[in-house]
């Protein structure tokens, strides 16, 4: 039971980053693609219908964590405490930019909240690598699972971390770059004219940048945390590289021959062969200890009662159809281009 929960949740937590991350990634790319007013809010309708929905699956990982894996979500959110509170604001600000834009057509303010839209989703993108980073470099785990980390210490990842250091600054450029990437393909597939274009112009540079800092991570990943790939020798761990080289491979050529759609899925397959070799080369720990290992989280000392799991079989099902459910009506409505117009 804990395994498959665990990898509930590594599924929840991936379409989380597929479905928020391109609209994350069309805050990103927003300032830099769109020209006239008319087309950044042709980049906020072409997000509109779906950011809120799409951070649901967030609040959803974060329940399951709860019940599954309590030991951890005690731990993390405790020693996390200071990046959890930044990301919670980024959050509001991302949604406040959103939401009251259009509110007054006075220059200014839309200039101040297309800043805080930009703003807001870089600075979230780099704190979701820097947090994956974290949990594949392991944290320092005391033997009651309790840590703290400052936000920085001496940017060496190991001994006395912080949240921050080369390799998770590294974890967080290239989430950076990758969302980035997954929100301009995005906008090359919900766009049209010059918007779309320049989306499609942006997307090549930043595939150029993606492929060796995605190499440079994964060397790095081998270099700081060895036990984190101690399932490198399982076969099914080996489905995921490939997987990553097919999805940027297939996007190059989607974007310089206009399938536009295609583009966009072979970026959500590249995040889900990242993700997803993480999970798979993790498990079963859910958060090592890089200083003693045997202080490590796993599915095992982590989880919750076997009862609780067992419950927690009834209402999820029920929960996850009516989400799938929402998710298949607002995307289908909401299908097709938007239009920059006055």
């Amino acid at each position: 039971m804990p395994t498959f929960w665990y990898f509930v949740l590594a599924l929840m937590m991936t379409v989380y980053v597929i479905l928020d991350g391109f609209d994350i990634g069309a805050g990103i790319v927003h300032g830099l693609v769109a020209r006239n007013d008319e087309e950044r809010r042709a980049v906020f309708q072409a997000i509109g219908p779906y950011w809120d929905g799409n951070e649901v699956w967030l609040l959803a990982a974060g329940g399951t964590l709860y019940f599954a894996f309590p030991l951890l979500y005690a731990s993390s959110f405790s020693g996390f405490y200071l990046p959890l509170i930044m990301v919670l604001w980024l959050l509001i600000l991302r949604g406040c930019s959103i939401e009251f834009r259009s509110h007054l057509s006075e220059p200014v303010w839309r200039t101040f909240f297309d800043f805080g839209f930009s703003f807001s989703s870089i600075l979230l993108a780099i704190f979701l690598g820097a947090a994956l980073g974290n949990v594949l470099r392991g944290v320092p785990l005391d033997e009651n699972a309790s840590f703290f980390e400052p936000l920085w210490t001496n940017f060496v990842p190991s001994g006395n971390t912080g949240v921050l250091d080369w390799y998770t600054v590294l974890a967080g450029v290239v989430a950076l770059l990758s969302l980035a990437l997954h929100g301009a393909a995005y906008l090359v597939m919900k766009t049209n004219g010059d918007l779309r274009e320049r989306s499609r112009k942006l997307a090549m540079r930043l595939w150029y940048a993606v492929l060796p800092l995605c190499l440079l991570a994964l060397i790095a990943t081998y270099y700081v945390r060895p036990p984190a790939v101690v399932n490198a020798h399982k076969p099914v761990l080996w489905l995921f590289p490939p997987l990553v080289v097919l999805s940027l491979a297939t996007q190059w050529w989607a974007l310089r021959r206009n399938r536009d759609a295609l583009a966009f899925y072979s970026s959500c397959g590249y995040i889900v062969g990242v993700l997803g070799g993480a999970a798979v080369a993790m498990y079963p720990y859910l958060l090592p200890d890089n200083v003693h290992l045997e202080h490590s989280l796993t599915i095992y000392n982590a989880a919750s009662s076997p009862y609780a799991m067992k419950i927690a079989l009834l209402w999820w099902p029920l929960g996850m159809a009516l989400a799938i459910t929402w998710f298949y009506v607002v995307y289908r409505s909401f299908r097709g281009r938007v239009e920059a117009e006055p």
